[in-house]
């Protein structure tokens, strides 16, 4: 399965929010309780875009996922650093397209001073973990019982790669 690979625009934020939509409610792998509706991600789109890098995945015309840089902490020297993520459609999963779109937004991230890439993974999360692993990923360590979220305490373990 091919897809093509694009930087995101507002045009495509109700696609993006129906694709993050049941990370939200159906699992634990987002923290967000309430999935946000299509003018937040478009607002993320333009925030994190400009600043990061947000990218989309199409497969024959259709939005299949995206994946976006954002800053992992406030404070001045934290600047080179980054969070990523990636959410996928169901039906796209496991057809390498996480892979390519990290392929594409790492060297726009390098290209804008970022140095090192986090991701935060709420656990269990096999595939997730898989996926980071086998683009570079090492672990850093686990945030335990860091968020509350269907009725449990949920760890996070966290996941980082050198640009």
């Amino acid at each position: 399965m091919s897809a093509g690979i694009r930087p995101a625009t507002r045009g495509d934020a109700a696609r993006c929010a129906e694709i993050y939509a049941p990370y939200v409610t159906d699992t634990w792998v987002s923290f967000e309780h309430c999935p946000p509706d299509a003018a937040e991600v478009a607002r993320r789109i333009e925030q994190y875009g400009t600043s990061h890098g947000w990218l989309v995945a199409e497969v024959e015309g259709k939005i299949a996922g995206y994946a976006y840089g954002s800053p992992h902490r406030t404070r001045e020297a934290y600047a080179t650093s980054a969070d990523v993520a990636i959410y996928l459609d169901a039906a796209f999963a496991r057809a390498g397209i996480g892979r390519r779109l990290y392929e594409a937004l790492f060297p726009i991230l390098k290209k804008r001073n970022i140095h090192a890439v986090f991701a935060g993974i709420a656990l269990p999360n096999d595939a997730s973990i898989g996926l980071h692993q086998a683009m570079g990923f090492t672990p850093v360590g686990i945030y335990r019982e860091v968020g509350w979220k269907m009725g449990g305490w949920r760890d996070v373990g966290w996941w980082q790669r050198l640009l």
